[in-house]
């Protein structure tokens, strides 16, 4: 395993790793070295009696790479001893596109060998390397061993080398791997995923023949194209309805509801196979746009930005300075897809977003319970919209009463849209 390590990746040593133990903060982050140089302790967070290792998934073939690590942590969280902590890791180059590897540091305080047994049947079975880690002499410095397979089992110490700490780098590790991963910018992509996964996820079979007979569609359209964005209880459902009667206009959602008899199926797999069954969505959109669009203008309650705002939210970790910098080709639209006339982005309050939803009494979303529960996730969504462009969020403030709001975006589309 670790020759395999070294001539996939050139050298071990070159990547930088970084672990979240504090997620309102920044990672820690350390690299290797050959030997000891002096500097600050790196894991300062390691109690003296916690033993230490790292787990980390790889495999050429992305689907397996990304189911494997979507269920290894309640795999690890099931037959790893109660006294062993599970946090956040990534190993990457930094500034280094598509060269995070995920995983997890472990911080295990038992006295019972069941964390390494269970770490070698995974080093043994699954794509992961495995590593430990060993404080020693008076100045507590780490080392790092790299484990390896034997024919009798697994051994530790194949590999070892300094663990020494490292700067932070201009971009966020969770950052590197977002394009065609969590967010998709071309049909191609997104249906490669999902061509992928046809031997293990049948309905994967179904959906692309549904994609397969969709509507062509075009840049350019007849009538006005207008999205309606914003966070759920916002008014969008009253506000495209509204619109469709005062425009006399065609009413369409995204996702459409053609793919809803696999939406659950697809909602519990890992992102890269989830995003790219809703980036299929918006291109299956696309194709009824540009027919309704001959007739007459058309509203549409959600498009790509919720696909993207959310993805990204979701994939970067951490603090909300941690998401791409505006500009970034993250936030640019696919060339592919049928671009808008107008995306509106209605904002409210968090305060009265909730008096909104508690008035509604409706089943929340699983979207909906990470934005009541986590503020940090609810910034980093707004932000993203506000980021994304070709086209770019019109903002709108959606507190007033429902008739104001409809006059205000009224005003807005005769404005931009000339109708």
């Amino acid at each position: 395993m670790a020759r395999r390590i070294l001539s996939r990746f050139g050298h071990w040593s070159s990547y930088v790793f970084a672990v979240e133990f504090d997620t309102k903060s920044d990672p820690i982050y350390f690299a290797l070295e050959g030997k000891h140089s002096e500097g600050p302790q790196v894991f300062r967070n390691v109690l003296a009696d916690e033993r230490c290792y790292s787990l980390h998934v790889y495999s050429d073939d992305i689907i397996e790479r990304a189911k494997f690590y979507g269920g290894l942590k309640n795999k690890l969280s099931k037959e790893l001893p109660s006294e062993c902590t599970l946090l956040e890791m990534s190993t990457f180059q930094p500034n280094v596109k598509d060269s995070v590897i995920k995983g997890y540091f472990l911080k295990d305080s038992s006295k019972s060998s069941a964390t390494e047994r269970v770490l070698g049947e995974l080093l043994r079975n699954d794509p992961v390397y495995v590593c430990s880690y060993l404080c020693g002499g008076e100045d507590r410095q780490w080392s790092q061993h790299l484990w390896s397979n034997t024919e009798d089992g697994w051994v530790v110490g194949s590999e070892k080398y300094c663990v020494v700490p490292a700067e932070k780098p201009k971009h966020h590790p969770s950052t590197l791997n977002i394009i065609n991963d969590d967010v998709f910018y071309s049909f191609e992509d997104a249906y490669k995923v999902l061509q992928q996964c046809g031997d293990i996820i049948p309905e994967s079979k179904a959906v692309l023949e549904l994609v397969d007979q969709r509507l062509e569609s075009k840049e350019k359209t007849a009538f006005p194209v207008i999205v309606i964005e914003g966070l759920d209880a916002t008014g969008k459902t009253t506000l495209t309805e509204s619109l469709t009667e005062a425009l006399g206009a065609t009413l369409l959602r995204s996702p459409p509801q053609c793919l809803s008899p696999w939406r659950a199926r697809f909602d519990t797999e890992p992102p890269l196979i989830r995003r790219a069954f809703y980036a299929l969505g918006n291109y299956l959109t696309a194709g009824q746009i540009g027919q309704e669009a001959r007739k007459a203008p058309v509203i549409l309650d959600r498009y790509w930005h919720s696909t993207a705002a959310y993805a990204i939210a979701t994939a970067v970790g951490g603090k909300l300075g941690n998401l791409p910098q505006a500009g970034s080709e993250v936030y640019g639209w696919p060339g592919d897809l049928l671009r808008p006339s107008l995306v509106l982005l209605l904002s409210l309050s968090p305060q009265e977003r909730m008096r909104r939803l508690q008035v509604r009494g409706q089943d929340k979303t699983r979207e909906e319970e990470e934005l009541e529960a986590n503020h940090l996730f609810r910034q980093k969504v707004e932000e993203a919209y506000q980021r994304i462009e070709g086209p770019a969020c019109v903002t709108v403030d959606a507190s007033p009463s429902p008739d104001q709001v409809l006059q205000q975006v009224l005003l807005l589309i005769r404005e931009k849209c000339h109708l």
